[in-house]
């Protein structure tokens, strides 16, 4: 018995990790060449170097980086890119095990080429790309590795792959587009605050020393500005501690808490321009996602559930777990939709003729579409009206200051 269970444990052992080796040597016409290669051991890497024709000189492990990993972390486009490679290759008919070979090959960040190492190693052993991405769920998300079981089951994961990479390329576009339309208002904020600070801090007193010399009752306004000043001078740490804690406790609550979460989200919901920018922006990530996973035959209460942590927001996020809850209990998805007060009419009404036509899928691609586009215009005209608000609202707090400088400068002036 014991010597069945030491060959049965033989039988699964893991293979031997693989590492690459950096190599040089010549070819047949005497030509110098070097290069890298991922290996069990060397002496693979020699064998392999001779069917090519190559004569080795030096093969030696790559060494390692000094301070941990090197590379920047591995990003959403990373992974979409590499999805859509991996589909290409499996729709040429390369096996899953060597397109992930040479797609690691190919990465020049050394940590997506270690993710992808990892993930054919596992496969290699004998694991699916489901349980292999399943190691890796920070870089691969619950939607992500469902669609991916999905399309296993049903035989079609080249193209539930190339749905996933056309996903993930327009919903970081769609991200993209609502971080430059929350950029610009926090650049306007950030720098009204430095201008201000940078004249209160050293222009300001400048202007206080000439008007001591003058003797004279400064106007209210004028008064209100240099005590701003002396504030500035003699408590700049306290403003820069209290600014920096207020930032970091929002973010720290914003990560910790869902209702601090929920509370940001509606009240960013509720702002004029960015707030129907950020609705847009939900409805179109709810659309796609759900038209995806839909699509690759996740049932649609399971879809919705992935669905809800897709939206990017906290609001939609609640709202699309009351609509999976009323789905599971026989609403159709028009009508628990409805039920939200979230959704506009015509996504209802989309929706609903998708679900009589049996092409919810198809609709709800269209709906993504739409709002995408309203995103994107949306964003191009707030870029070119903020553009002048810039200059006018800086002009604006650089001209009171500017103002109350002088006032003293033209009652002397009057008085004479």
């Amino acid at each position: 018995m014991a010597v069945t269970r030491s060959v049965a444990k033989k039988a699964v052992r893991r293979p031997d990790p693989m590492e690459v080796f950096v190599w040089e040597g010549t070819d047949k016409r005497g030509t110098k060449m070097k290069g890298e290669q991922p290996a069990k051991n060397a002496n693979l890497v020699r064998a392999d170097l001779r069917r090519q024709g190559i004569t080795p000189t030096v093969v030696k492990p790559k060494p390692k980086p000094l301070f941990g990993s090197a590379g920047k972390r591995v990003t959403p486009r990373d992974i979409a890119i590499i999805s859509r490679q991996l589909a290409t290759m499996m729709k040429s008919g390369v096996p899953i095990v060597q397109g992930l070979e040479i797609i690691g090959g190919g990465q020049k960040n050394p940590r997506a080429k270690d993710l992808v190492n990892d993930i054919r190693s596992d496969i290699e052993s004998g694991s699916s790309l489901y349980e292999a991405l399943g190691k890796h769920p920070v870089q691969f998300d619950e939607l992500y590795r469902n669609l991916v079981k999905a399309g296993e089951s049903a035989g079609v994961l080249e193209t539930v792959l190339d749905t996933i990479a056309s996903y993930k390329e327009n919903i970081e576009s769609l991200k993209g587009k609502i971080k430059k339309a929350l950029f610009y208002p926090a650049t306007v904020i950030a720098v009204a605050i430095l201008v201000s600070a940078i004249l209160l801090v050293f222009v300001v007193p400048q202007f206080q020393q000439v008007f001591q010399s003058f003797g004279a009752d400064l106007p209210a306004f004028t008064k209100m500005i240099i005590a701003a000043s002396d504030f500035m001078i003699a408590w700049w740490w306290l403003v820069l501690l209290v600014v920096a804690g207020s930032i970091a406790g929002m973010l720290f609550m914003f990560k910790r808490s869902e209702k601090f979460q929920h509370f940001v989200d509606r009240f960013m919901l509720k702002l004029p321009v960015v707030g129907q920018i950020l609705h847009n922006s939900a409805i179109a990530r709810f659309a796609r996602t759900l038209a995806v996973t839909f699509k690759a035959g996740v049932p649609l209460v399971e879809a919705l559930d992935i669905v809800a942590g897709a939206t990017g927001n906290q609001v939609y996020t609640q709202a699309v777990h009351r609509i999976r809850d009323d789905v599971a209990v026989g609403y159709q998805l028009n009508m628990a939709m409805k039920q939200v007060n979230l959704f506009p009419h015509m996504v209802i009404q989309m929706t609903a003729i998708g679900e009589e036509a049996g092409a919810l899928d198809a609709m709800l691609f269209k709906v993504a579409e739409f709002y995408e586009e309203e995103v994107n215009n949306a964003v191009d005209a707030l870029s070119s009206l903020l553009e002048p608000l810039i200059m006018i609202f800086i002009g604006g707090i650089v001209g009171c200051m500017v103002i109350g400088m002088y006032l003293p400068i033209f009652k002397l002036a009057a008085a004479i």
